[in-house]
């Protein structure tokens, strides 16, 4: 029987065990807010920027989501 839980690893999948928060952390500290927000013209980047206020968009906004993930994936790039 297989368990139903079991999920297999991802080895290939760079996000695959990273928060968004991480991703977050990540690209400020690579970026900066300015950056970000003329990389990504969102308003939780661009008018009062905070972690809070772009983890609750975040989360509800897949395009912007995959947006920031694509960003991190292209940081991770740069970083080599």
């Amino acid at each position: 029987m297989s368990n139903p839980s079991y999920k297999p690893a991802q080895p290939n999948n760079l996000l695959h065990g990273m928060t968004l928060e991480h991703i977050l952390n990540h690209l400020v500290i690579h970026y900066g807010w300015d950056e970000m927000g003329e990389r990504i013209n969102i308003r939780c980047f661009t008018f009062d920027p905070s972690i809070s206020s772009s983890l609750k968009f975040l989360r509800k906004t897949p395009w912007a989501r995959k947006k920031v993930e694509d960003l991190y994936l292209e940081s991770l790039e740069t970083e080599k």
